[in-house]
């Protein structure tokens, strides 16, 4: 069956049982469900603990963004009905994930071996901080801490200050879910070759070692120093940066190429100072962004826009999280979208052919489990055994 919420993606008729809670796993389980696939969440009788965190209601806004489009059926896997259960999902599924630390979904027979002897096609998918071997496989932590592992969270923040967490985008989201869902759709395209499934290893160390390898490449050439805020890209170039206006907001410049330094130099005035440094020259980027800065105070954002906005110095305003729901760029582009009164961005990337719309949002959790269950064959006296043995609810 397809998923209910959406049968036109490019990813429509795939089936994707979806054993994660929290962030990371459900968010990349969340980019494929927008993209059509049929992704069934199991979930405890009580609910996905981000249901509930810091609100006593059942659809917490940020438990609401990375589950939508997906049905939800509840289980207790500590019970071998509820296992039968999933092992049974497992058999007309294209992938399963999880996200427990190693070793845990082998204990509740779970594990990659028993799910491939039961359906051999099926991809497995392994989503951790760590990964499933190594010296801290099995210890605690979160995306900040991932990142630490990886070099990446040293190379982010301001000169003769202390590493800045970039929010959770390049842990959980970006080296974890994203390449998580990358990986998943790797494997399909495999399987539909060999009819083969196999285990994805998706782990937020590796992941965000892997968006820094062009920042490595740099490093080993002896162009990229430790030293943050000193560099091309952190900041430490004045062509590179952000900047304060005259409001207390800010704009970003990225004018690395020279023909649009030129022209950023031409319209913040700077062009008719002969004893300009010259740009890549290293040792007067902090006296260079000196005198931009001197030059950004004195014009609103808005001021500024108009100014720059649309041109080749490489310009944007620096918006709020509500200001760029609304901006007009995003507006004609439909890149977030209003749903239950949230709002959401819109599916990534777009497609000419099979372009999906918004999925609705998340469900209560189990509120698919009879739908679910009777897809599987199980008639109502069946069913309500499960639920009367406490396996379903």
């Amino acid at each position: 069956m397809s998923n209910k919420y959406q049968d036109n993606g490019p990813l429509s008729g795939f089936r994707i049982i979806d054993t994660t809670s929290v962030i990371s796993g459900p968010g990349a389980m969340a980019i494929l469900a927008d993209q059509g696939a049929d992704v069934i969440k199991v979930e405890p009788p009580q609910g996905d603990i981000m249901r509930h965190r810091g609100d006593d209601t059942n659809f917490t806004p940020g438990f609401i963004t990375v589950n939508r489009g997906k049905r939800s059926i509840a289980l207790d896997l500590k019970k071998p009905e509820g296992v039968e259960t999933v092992l049974r999902l497992i058999e007309t599924a294209d992938v399963l994930i999880e996200g427990f630390r190693p070793g845990v979904m082998e204990r509740l027979g779970l594990g990659p071996d028993v799910c491939l002897a039961r359906n051999p096609r099926v991809v497995y998918g392994r989503m951790t901080g760590w990964g499933q071997t190594g010296s801290m496989a099995s210890a605690a932590g979160h995306d900040i801490n991932y990142i630490s592992l990886s070099g990446a969270l040293h190379a982010i923040g301001e000169k003769d200050s202390n590493p800045t967490p970039p929010l959770n985008l390049v842990g959980d989201f970006g080296g974890g879910g994203m390449l998580l869902a990358f990986g998943i759709a790797a494997a399909l395209f495999e399987t539909q070759k060999s009819g083969k499934g196999q285990v994805i290893d998706a782990a937020m160390t590796d992941g965000s070692a892997l968006l820094m390898n062009a920042v490595f490449g740099i490093m080993n050439t002896g162009r990229w120093s430790s030293d943050r805020g000193t560099n091309l890209l952190d900041g430490g170039a004045h062509f590179y940066g952000t900047y304060e206006t005259k409001d207390g907001k800010h704009v970003s410049i990225g004018s690395i190429e020279p023909q649009f330094y030129e022209l950023l130099l031409e319209k913040t005035g700077l062009a008719n100072d002969h004893d300009l440094p010259k740009q890549m020259s290293r040792d007067d980027w902090p006296n260079l962004r000196q005198k931009l800065e001197e030059v950004f105070i004195l014009k609103t954002r808005d001021e500024w826009d108009e100014v720059m906005l649309g041109t080749d110095i490489c310009y944007a305003p620096i918006l709020t999280l509500e200001e760029a729901a609304s901006h007009p760029h995003n507006s004609e582009r439909e890149t977030f979208a209003l749903s239950e009164g949230l709002i959401q961005a819109s599916p990534a990337p777009r497609f000419s052919r099979t372009s999906p719309q918004l999925p609705e949002v998340a469900t209560a959790a189990g509120s698919d489990t009879d739908e679910i269950l009777t897809e599987l064959g199980m008639n109502q006296s069946e069913i309500q055994e499960l639920k009367t043995s406490g396996a379903v609810a």
